[in-house]
């Protein structure tokens, strides 16, 4: 019973595998011939790699992935900024529970957990962002 089980789900994957491959190979063949046929891009090697990159690249695509306005740094700023804005609350939210718990010491406790573990998630985002800085800053064109 197992054994067919097994075998049922391993073809109800390879399915789905198999057209990912197929799909992954057709776009390769039809890449090049498509990249090629975009406006400023020739048939020829002369561009190098380079070339081949700025002939597949959209026209209202980001050039700038590293930098101060890359993308990167964009959405890890979003990312960062909304960890430290719901960590902030969160302590907040603890300060109450630590006001209004009237002495009762499962909610004393509870409530010091919850400033504690917001302190935490404070910390933890700024040193994340120092991080991102530092990487993103590294790797930037100078």
């Amino acid at each position: 019973m197992k054994q067919a089980i097994k075998k049922s789900l391993q073809s109800l994957l390879l399915v789905p595998v198999m057209a990912l491959g197929v799909s992954g190979v057709v776009g390769v063949v039809q890449a090049p011939q498509a990249a090629a046929q975009g406006a400023g891009c020739t048939q020829d090697a002369s561009g190098g790699i380079q070339g081949g990159a700025d002939c597949a690249k959209g026209e209202d695509q980001q050039t700038d992935l590293f930098g101060p306005t890359g993308v990167f740094k964009t959405i890890t700023n979003v990312l960062l900024y909304i960890i430290g804005a719901i960590s902030v609350i969160m302590l907040i939210i603890g300060g109450i529970r630590y006001v209004v718990s009237g002495g009762d010491s499962s909610a004393v406790t509870s409530a010091k957990n919850t400033i504690l573990y917001a302190i935490v998630g404070i910390v933890v985002a700024i040193l994340a962002y120092a991080l991102v800085n530092f990487v993103v800053g590294s790797f930037a064109a100078n």
